[in-house]
């Protein structure tokens, strides 16, 4: 009976030695506007058109042990597009450029994380716009983590993307200098 139990306990310790760490999960606080998604153009070679989407959701994975293992999904209303002009969000919302009518959301799913140190990161992905789904690389800055006033965890990520618009199938001419769109992210993340 002893060396039954022994063996018992001893099984259970290898067990659990042997299972790996379980990620933390996250949902992206949109609720109480704690994340944001803006692009960045430029305006004839002498300004830039800075914008957002209001709307969008998601979650993501999180381990501090395994962070290869992390994972994001962000789901987007492409018609939630402010580009703080009623006329021009009017026309951003057209088929020259995202056909929210036809297409009236984006997403992006991870594929890959890779930790570079400092709080430094590449994540690969997959980001579909206008029926168009593209690889990607998002340069990622970790902003921090740590407990809230309301008794939660929070966890807060940036990251940073340039996409040409002509490979989702925006044929727009806006001159030769504004051809890319930069996509900045600021994710905070509650714990679940």
């Amino acid at each position: 009976m002893k060396k039954t139990a022994l063996l018992g306990f001893a099984l259970c310790g290898a067990l659990s030695l042997s299972t790996p760490a379980l990620a933390e999960d996250y949902v992206i606080d949109t609720k109480d506007a704690h994340a944001f998604i803006q692009f960045k153009i430029p305006h004839l070679g002498y300004s830039w058109l800075i914008g957002e989407f209001n709307k969008f959701e998601g979650n993501f994975s999180y381990d501090e042990k395994a962070p290869e293992d992390s994972k994001v999904q962000v789901k987007i209303d492409t018609s939630s597009i402010d580009s703080n002009h009623a006329e021009r969000d009017k026309h951003l919302r057209s088929a020259d450029f995202l056909e929210v009518a036809k297409f009236p959301q984006a997403e992006f799913v991870s594929t890959g994380f890779k930790e570079l140190g400092d709080g430094k990161a590449l994540m690969q992905g997959k980001l579909t716009l206008k029926g168009v789904t593209r690889d990607v690389e998002v340069a990622v800055n970790h902003v921090g983590a740590g407990p809230d006033p309301w008794g939660g965890f929070r966890r807060g990520f940036e990251g940073t993307v340039t996409i040409a618009l002509k490979d989702y199938g925006i044929e727009f001419d806006l001159g030769p200098l504004s051809r890319e769109v930069e996509l900045k992210l600021y994710v905070e993340g509650i714990r679940i």
